[in-house]
C-alpha cells in the first residue's frame, strides 16, 4: 500500500505539472486537463447563482473568471501539496526529520512538510536526510519558484488580453452609434461613399478581431469573463463584425464595388468565423450546432426586414448600393448559428446581441 500511494502521488505530481505546461506555456484552446474541466464546473455553478440572485445575475456572472483565475492557481498548488504528502507520508522521521523535536506519523503533518518544500519564502523546520529527499526538496523549490513566476506572467497577461477584447468591443459599440447596428458602421467608415480612410478603420478592426482569436487560444479562460455590458461580449462583436462584412459584399456597388472582395472585408469576416466556431468546438457542451442550415420563412423574413432597412441606412449616407437580398440571406446562413449557439452560453439574449433584427434598438443618447 506504501508502494502504490506513493505511485499515486507521483502520478499527481506530474499529472498538475502537465496541466500547468498545457495551459500555460502550450497555450492552445482545450488543451488542458483539470483547470479545463474546473472552469466549466465553477461556470456552472455561478450559473446556478445567477438564477438565484435574480436581477443581480449579470453581477455574479462577471466574478466568475476572476474567481476561476484564483481557482486554478488553488487547485495547482493544493494538488502538488496532496501529490508530495503522499510522497512523504511513508517516510516521515526516516527520510524526513524534524530539527528539534520527534516527526508524527500522519498526513496533516506530511502535507505541512510538502507544503513547506514548495514554499519560496522561508525555512522548513524539516529537513531531507536521503539523497532522494534532497533532490525531491530542490525540485519541489524549483517547481514552486516557476509555478509563482508562470502565475504571476500569466495573470497579467490574461488582463492585457482582456483589455484587447473590451476594447474591441466598445470600438465595435461606439462605431454603430451605441446601437449594435451593423449598418451604421458601414455608413460611417463611408461617409457620402468615401471609402479612402474607411478602409484603414476596417484593416485595423480586422487585424484586432484576429488577435482577439489567438488571444483566446492563449488564454481559454478569457471565455469565462463575461460582463454586464453585452457589447463586451464575444457574441455581440462577432455579430456586428460578420453582418458588416455581409452588408458590404452584398449591398456595397458603384465606385465602391472594390471593397467586397478587398482584404480587410475577407480577414474581418474569416476571423470573427473561425472564432466563434473555435469556441463553440471547444466550450458548448452539446457540441457546435453543426453544418448551416437555411433559415425557416420566419427568420429569412427578419433577415430581409433587417437588410432593407441597412440598405436604406447606406443609402441615407450616400454610399450607391445594388441590394442582392438573396446574397445576404446566404452569406449570414454562414454564420447566425454560431453566433446564435454562443450568446446564450454566455447568458445572453438575442436580442441583446441583435438588437435591430429582433426589433429593440436602443436609442444610441440615452438621457442621462
Amino acid at each position: 500500500m506504501t508502494i502504490v500511494q506513493q505511485i499515486a502521488g507521483a502520478f499527481l505530481v506530474a499529472l498538475v505539472l502537465l496541466d500547468i505546461f498545457l495551459t500555460v506555456l502550450y497555450a492552445r484552446m482545450g488543451a488542458g486537463i483539470i483547470v479545463n474541466r474546473a472552469a466549466k464546473l465553477l461556470w456552472r455553478g455561478f450559473g446556478v447563482l445567477a438564477k438565484a440572485g435574480g436581477r443581480h445575475a449579470p453581477l455574479v456572472l462577471s466574478l466568475c473568471g476572476p474567481f476561476i483565475l484564483v481557482a486554478a492557481v488553488m487547485i495547482w498548488v493544493g494538488l502538488l501539496v496532496v501529490g508530495n504528502g503522499m510522497i512523504f507520508e511513508p517516510h516521515l522521521g526516516t527520510g524526513l526529520r524534524a530539527s528539534n523535536h520527534a516527526v508524527p506519523h500522519d498526513f496533516m503533518t506530511a502535507l505541512y512538510a510538502a507544503g513547506a518544500s514548495l514554499a519560496v519564502i522561508g525555512s522548513s523546520e524539516f529537513t531531507p536526510q536521503t539523497q532522494a529527499f534532497r533532490f525531491l526538496y530542490l525540485f519541489n523549490s524549483l517547481v514552486g519558484v516557476s509555478i509563482v513566476t508562470l502565475t504571476m506572467t500569466y495573470l497579467m497577461q490574461i488582463y492585457t488580453a482582456l483589455q484587447r477584447r473590451n476594447e474591441l468591443g466598445l470600438r465595435l459599440h461606439l462605431l454603430t452609434s451605441r446601437t449594435g447596428d451593423a449598418a451604421r458602421l458601414v455608413a460611417a467608415i463611408g461617409p457620402r461613399g468615401h471609402f479612402d480612410a474607411g478602409y484603414n478603420v476596417l484593416a485595423e478592426l480586422s487585424g484586432a478581431m484576429t488577435g482577439v482569436k489567438e488571444s483566446h487560444h492563449f488564454y481559454p479562460v478569457l471565455f469565462y469573463f463575461r460582463f454586464p455590458e453585452p457589447y463586451y461580449s464575444i457574441s455581440s462583436s462577432t455579430f456586428v463584425a460578420l453582418d458588416a462584412a455581409s452588408i458590404i459584399q452584398s449591398a456595397v456597388t458603384g465606385d465602391n464595388a472594390w471593397l467586397k472582395d478587398s482584404a480587410a472585408v475577407l480577414e474581418l469576416r474569416e476571423s470573427s468565423l473561425f472564432l466563434v466556431t473555435v469556441l463553440e468546438d471547444t466550450f458548448l457542451t452539446s457540441g457546435p450546432p453543426g453544418d448551416p442550415v437555411p433559415p425557416d420563412p420566419a427568420t429569412r423574413e427578419r433577415w430581409a426586414v433587417r437588410y432593407r432597412d441597412a440598405v436604406r441606412r447606406l443609402n441615407e449616407a450616400g454610399i450607391a448600393t445594388g441590394p442582392d437580398e438573396n446574397r445576404y440571406v446566404e452569406l449570414r446562413t454562414e454564420w447566425d448559428s454560431y453566433v446564435a449557439a454562443l450568446a446564450p452560453v454566455l447568458a445572453y439574449r438575442q436580442e441583446e446581441i441583435d438588437p435591430v433584427g429582433f426589433g429593440r434598438l436602443p436609442d444610441p443618447h440615452p438621457s442621462r
